[in-house]
């Protein structure tokens, strides 16, 4: 069997990590300084790894930390939470790790009937684009966005999503967009991480090339949906996640859904196992009633 480093010596990285202080970090933990500094020692030492650089403006992780550090954190946050658990007598927690977008603009909106419906689970959800690591335990279901491509694990299709070109009914108005080419002279929103991108669309329902070069950009839904409400530009987003924008007319789809491109791009990802325990069934049946009224 494999030995693990002691657990002390793995907070004390973590908090150091997190909080890019000794100091703050002993706050944290309810240690001096001094013995955090060793606990890193020791880690340091087992590692055969340099961790941090040290220096009289303060610590700095370095890049073989922030390696490490991305591949415990979850592990470290699972172990905490379970533990959490034991203690207060919780044994029937869901653990639901998100897509940052889907989860704020379209989940978050939804998980009170969940919580109304099943009152006997509590639930953690979590949202970042990285996903979680089933093998080390951090969740029971994952809600990913992209590609499927998980090898080894149940993945099910949400709903199909419209892409569409999204603005405010001001910005409509004040360049007069009638047309897919009258888009050529407005500022577009890209992105980044979308399946989607504006050359797509552009090839699919316009005589003109996409433009190579974006004024604005971001890596969230979210962002690209807010930034066109204040009338940043044109975003290609999906309208089933920006739903609620669109239900209080802060957005738009400029030319309706008729100029739309279908994707199934959010999936529940997770162990087939997982499926077994109660919890875990209870949130799938309930997250394919909600995904089946995007229909």
């Amino acid at each position: 069997m494999a030995v693990l480093p002691p657990l002390p010596n793995l907070q004390a990285f973590e908090a150091v990590a997190r909080r890019k202080s000794f100091a703050l970090a002993a706050a944290e933990l309810h240690l001096t300084a001094s013995a955090v500094s060793h606990q890193v020692a020791r880690l340091e030492s087992y590692l055969g790894i340099r961790l941090f650089e040290r220096s009289a403006h303060g610590v700095r992780i370095t890049t073989a930390g922030e390696a490490y550090l991305a591949r415990i954190q979850g592990a470290i946050s699972a172990i905490t939470a379970a533990s959490m658990d034991v203690r207060q007598g919780v044994n029937n927690t869901l653990y639901i790790h998100s897509a940052p977008s889907i989860a704020s603009l379209w989940l978050m909106a939804r998980l009170n009937d969940f919580a109304r419906s099943y009152p006997e689970i509590t639930f953690n959800l979590s949202a970042a684009h990285s996903q979680s690591n089933f093998e080390l335990g951090e969740v029971d279901i994952d809600i990913r966005y992209g590609i499927p491509n998980w090898p080894g694990l149940v993945v099910e299709p949400l709903f199909e999503e419209c892409i569409v070109p999204l603005a405010s009914p001001a910005f409509i108005r004040e360049y007069r967009l009638r047309k897919p080419a009258d888009l050529l002279g407005v500022k577009l929103i890209r992105s980044n991480v979308s399946v989607v991108q504006w050359a797509d669309w552009f090839g699919e329902f316009a005589d003109v090339r996409a433009p190579e070069q974006f004024a604005v950009r971001f890596d969230r839904a979210q962002m690209s949906l807010d930034a066109a409400t204040q009338g940043l530009g044109v975003a290609l987003e999906s309208a089933t996640v920006a739903a609620r924008h669109i239900e209080e007319k802060k957005l738009k789809p400029i030319f309706g859904l008729e100029r739309a491109i279908k994707v199934k791009a959010h999936f529940a990802v997770y162990p087939a196992h997982h499926a077994r325990r109660p919890a875990v069934a209870a949130f799938l049946e309930w997250l394919r009633e909600q995904a089946d009224g995007q229909g």
